[in-house]
């Protein structure tokens, strides 16, 4: 798991993948933390993004870094509604706090359950992580 924060930190920007209805959605996002050995990101719980993990919690993430490789993390979305692992995240991402709090109505972290990362390249290996 920590291979695919480092891959996510390194890309800089991510695309999380989600679910309205029967219509694909998908935007930038640049939230990544571990906490307690899980793989968390943050949104704000106000935006069509939570509303749909939360629906619908299987989503996917795709991130490429500088050498061109790309990863594809699939797996489903679990709130954690605990004050520490909001304010896990808002310590590792300061510049949030002008807009959420880890004790507000809107934060929302999640972590991914039953998750799969997929590193690749063109031309290069494969790699599968499980976590």
């Amino acid at each position: 798991m920590k291979e695919v924060y480092d891959f996510l930190k390194e890309a800089g920007t991510y695309y999380l993948a989600t679910l309205e209805g029967d219509q694909p959605r998908v935007r930038p996002f640049g939230t990544v933390d571990i906490f307690e050995d899980k793989l968390y990101i943050q949104t704000g719980k106000v935006k069509p993004v939570a509303k749909q993990m939360i629906a619908s919690p299987k989503v996917e993430i795709c991130a490429m870094d500088k050498q061109g490789r790309w990863i594809r993390v699939s797996g489903e979305a679990v709130e954690d509604p605990r004050v520490e692992a909001k304010k896990h995240m808002l310590d590792a991402y300061p510049q949030l706090r002008g807009r959420y709090s880890e004790t507000d109505d809107n934060t929302l972290v999640v972590y991914l359950k039953n998750a799969s990362a997929t590193i690749e390249s063109f031309g290069g290996d494969k790699k599968v992580i499980q976590f």
